[in-house]
């Protein structure tokens, strides 16, 4: 809704390609007011979403860097503190999908990927996120987990090890800053309508998709201050895929 996040600075990781979730997101926070540090680890996707969001009057900043290092999340919060005087909503988008198949077959470097991409970018701008959130007296961090942290599925033991562990950081943080009055929350999308996911696995019905815009709207609420009763929770977003 407009205004809903007026006054708000939100860092959001993930926002490089056109037409997927951190787009998708970023240009929800805009529309309510925020202003915006994106991240991505491709520096001309990146780019190209920051002019885009200056081009429609939004004050944004935007930081290139691999998020599974902890000096690239410092560098985004500190860009956020420097230019925009703070920081008050974390949105942890970055990972994804990247391991499919057989337990037994996946190697080790498969599952080093898959915690990397999805749990340690989660760590570490977390870990960033955090005392800069305390320095405006709280903020909300919303991470991204799945719906495979909720209903596993065979051939993606990877991958949902990975978003367990993000569900567990989620509600271990969400107990430790909740005096500090910083909140954590998740959220669990089931396979979400993008052009990826179609040219992935096509248009089955029996594997319905989720919008893009549920998943953005429940992100802007939880990221918002009508969510400030809300902490440690872990939303699945599915749909008729639950």
């Amino acid at each position: 809704m407009p205004g809903e996040l007026a006054n708000k600075v939100a860092l959001i990781t993930g926002v490089g390609r056109a037409g997927q979730i951190g787009h998708a997101v970023a240009q929800a926070f805009a529309a309510a007011g925020a202003a915006l540090v994106v991240a991505d680890k491709d520096a001309a996707q990146v780019a190209a979403r920051g002019e885009e969001l200056k081009a429609q009057g939004v004050n944004v900043r935007w930081a290139t860097g691999d998020l599974t290092q902890p000096e690239a999340g410092r560098a985004a919060v500190e860009l956020a503190r420097r230019d925009l005087g703070g920081l008050d909503i974390a949105i942890n988008l970055a990972g994804g999908l990247t391991t499919y198949g057989p337990f037994l077959e996946t190697p080790p470097e498969a599952l080093d990927r898959e915690l990397a991409i999805n749990f340690k970018t989660t760590w570490y701008v977390s870990r960033a996120a955090i005392p800069a959130l305390i320095a405006r007296g709280g903020g909300s961090i919303v991470n991204f987990a799945s719906i495979a942290l909720l209903r596993p599925s065979a051939q993606m033991a990877a991958y949902s090890a990975a978003k367990s562990a993000v569900g567990g950081l989620t509600q271990a943080l969400a107990k430790e800053f909740v005096e500090q009055g910083v909140r954590v929350n998740a959220v669990a999308p089931a396979a979400v309508r993008t052009k990826d996911n179609i040219s992935q696995m096509g248009t089955n019905p029996s594997q319905p998709f989720v919008e893009m815009d549920d998943i953005v709207r429940v992100v802007t609420y939880l990221a918002s201050d009508a969510a400030r009763g809300i902490t440690g929770q872990i939303v699945a977003v599915a749909g008729k895929a639950f």
